[in-house]
């Protein structure tokens, strides 16, 4: 059943055809950020884990004119057990620039956990905020009303998602803005306005670890991103893990790029990892500086006192 439920999966990733832009940040270290594409992943692995990524792409671009370069965004996210309610709960914070605009968003997530199969399954839900701030735009038409200037709005939408663990695989998807919420902005022109609707996306993400020997943990991953309006985008990639502390992977993202991924262990348990990943763009470069780079750090505290069940005391003792 588990095979089946994977290949289904990975079928329907590769299903899509030529990839478009997509108006949301990805990220090369998708196999370690799975908060960001599911509320169903809250708590799902009975451990807090703390993940913070860092990504510049097309590092060192430089636009024509007006505001612009090189997009930077910045997630930090959280997955916390909770026993007490049955699941657990998320925190996804995340800033984005992208030309003229900066998008700052926040979630908060819960997931209701099932056994199911020898694994775990989370039905999750989110709240989201976002911020969306528009700066100085070249007009066209200098009388244009409905272009933003200097303006910012801010919006709530809802998101859902499902997340199965198991011991081997995992498999996951989620979508966000379902309220296609609607943004409008102050114009340079008195009382024009400029709007913007957010987009629904789609996330699904699958892996499969194969151990490859006593030390030698392999580990084939996929990633969809979908925004109802243009071809979906896929990674499709692979990381190996030798003794549990050092990793190096490989990716690629259809019409966009490959990727290299290294990265570390540290501390007991190698709950602190260090990772860096690099892409290269090798697809339709038009407009693109030709790299992109991107830091992950996080950190698992192995038991989250909210998960584990609260000491049984007894009058016999009083220690």
């Amino acid at each position: 059943m588990k095979r089946i439920l994977f290949a289904a999966f990975f079928l329907s990733l590769v299903a899509g055809g030529k990839a478009l832009a997509q108006t949301k940040p990805h990220f090369t270290h998708y196999g370690m950020n799975h908060m960001y594409v599911s509320p169903g992943y809250s708590g799902i692995n009975k451990a807090t884990e703390f993940n913070m990524i860092g990504r510049y792409q097309w590092s060192g671009y430089k636009a024509d004119f007006d505001e612009g370069g090189e997009p930077k965004t910045g997630l930090f996210n959280v997955s916390i057990p909770v026993r007490a309610l049955k699941g657990g709960i998320g925190v996804n914070l995340s800033t984005d620039y992208l030309g003229a605009s900066e998008i700052k968003s926040g979630a908060l997530s819960y997931a209701y956990h099932l056994p199911l199969g020898g694994g775990r399954l989370g039905i999750g839900a989110s709240g989201i905020v976002t911020n969306i701030a528009k700066g100085e735009f070249r007009f066209l038409d200098p009388g244009d009303p409905n272009i933003p200037f200097n303006s910012n709005d801010t919006k709530f939408d809802v998101g859902a998602g499902l997340w199965y663990q198991a011991d081997k695989f995992y498999v996951g998807a989620g979508i966000d803005n379902l309220l296609e919420s609607k943004y409008e902005f102050e114009s340079g022109i008195p009382g024009g306005v400029g709007t913007q609707t957010s987009q629904k996306h789609l996330y699904a993400s699958a892996g499969y670890n194969i151990e490859a020997s006593s030390s030698v943990l392999v580990t084939p991953m996929a990633h969809v991103k979908y925004d109802f309006n243009n071809d979906p985008q896929f990674d499709l990639g692979a990381r190996a893990t030798f003794s549990e502390k050092y990793w190096v992977g490989a990716n690629f993202r259809n019409q966009e790029a490959i990727s290299g991924l290294v990265g570390i262990g540290l501390l007991k348990d190698n709950s602190l990892k260090l990772g860096y990943a690099f892409d290269f763009v090798a697809f339709d470069d038009e407009a693109k500086a030709k790299s992109s780079h991107e830091i992950m750090l996080s950190y698992r505290i192995p038991q989250s006192p909210l998960a584990t069940k609260p000491a049984i005391r007894t009058p016999r003792y009083s220690f």
